[in-house]
């Protein structure tokens, strides 16, 4: 064998041997922790995660285009807790959050069917559901949702990224595909089927090449005080300074904590408590990974 050959060979062995031994490492300094693998084939195209506000230990995933008014509560290892089913000709749900609403001692699940991948969509829409603490009982649960539609001021947009902010009161969507991606709030408080037009807040420019780039997903932590971005091969983080609006926060630079590259990743939420977050990916048995927040 040529020397040029075994050039050849050596130094693609050498780079994964390094990568392999850098992400181990990772591992070990727990900085990366695999929680468990979504347990159940129904969970199959997982588009969004965010934690329960009254039940311990237990998140809520959904499927994105193709699957029915429906979504999961899972533990943190993705057993299946429950399915909740409610009434929606949905289109392509793609997050979910979880925040407060009119009840001032309530909490709620927030599904965002807000995909639009041929921007054809003259309005998208998002569905309010009450939590309640018998969704840990097991088995199918038949929910109530509300809906309102939301419009965007300058046409339509595809988007992966639906956010709550507690301390005033606001959606906020983040458009998913263009090389700078736009910002956009509603009131949370809203009258059932009502339809309003979203304010643009701010234009986010993220360095890297399309469609790795892309944004697929958001969270703030429940106190408000810390938000989530992540895209395909990147996950962004920030502290809320004081009571500023979120999007003057996400136009500061961004802490780039350590992230598992996934499949094809498109959910990340907080724990409860804002000290940690997971992801996981589109796919059948898709791994839950655990991060510490920076």
């Amino acid at each position: 064998m040529s020397r040029a050959k075994k050039l050849n060979i050596l130094i693609p062995t050498i780079f994964i041997l390094f990568v392999g031994a850098f992400a181990r490492h990772r591992y070990i300094a727990r900085q990366i922790v695999l929680s468990g693998n979504l347990q159940d084939k129904a969970m199959d195209e997982t588009s969004g995660i965010a934690a329960s506000s009254i039940n311990k230990d237990v998140y809520y995933v959904h499927n994105d285009s193709g699957d029915n008014s429906r979504f999961f509560a899972i533990s943190p290892d993705g057993k299946l807790i429950s399915t909740l089913h409610y009434k929606a000709d949905v289109i392509d749900c793609e997050d979910i959050a979880v925040g407060p609403g009119p009840g001032k001692k309530e909490s709620y699940v927030y599904v965002g069917d807000i995909g639009d991948n041929y921007f054809l969509r003259k309005y998208i829409t998002i569905y309010r559901i009450p939590e309640s603490a018998t969704w840990t009982k097991g088995g199918n649960i038949d929910v109530t949702a509300t809906p309102i539609n939301l419009k965007y001021p300058d046409g339509p947009k595809d988007a992966e990224t639906l956010m709550v902010d507690p301390l005033q009161k606001l959606f906020y969507i983040i458009s998913k595909r263009s090389d700078t991606v736009s910002v956009y709030t509603a009131p949370l408080t809203y009258k059932p089927n009502d339809t309003l037009v979203m304010t643009h807040r701010a234009k986010l420019f993220f360095k890297g090449y399309k469609p790795f780039k892309w944004i697929t997903a958001g969270d703030i932590s429940k106190d408000g005080k810390k938000v989530l971005v992540k895209s395909y091969e990147k996950v962004y983080y920030w502290k809320r300074e004081g009571n500023e609006p979120i999007w003057r926060t996400l136009q500061r630079t961004p802490a780039e904590p350590h992230y598992q590259q996934e499949k094809q990743g498109e959910a990340i939420g907080f724990t409860p408590d804002g000290k940690g977050f997971y992801t996981v990916s589109e796919g059948v048995f898709s791994p839950i990974y655990y991060y510490r927040v920076p």
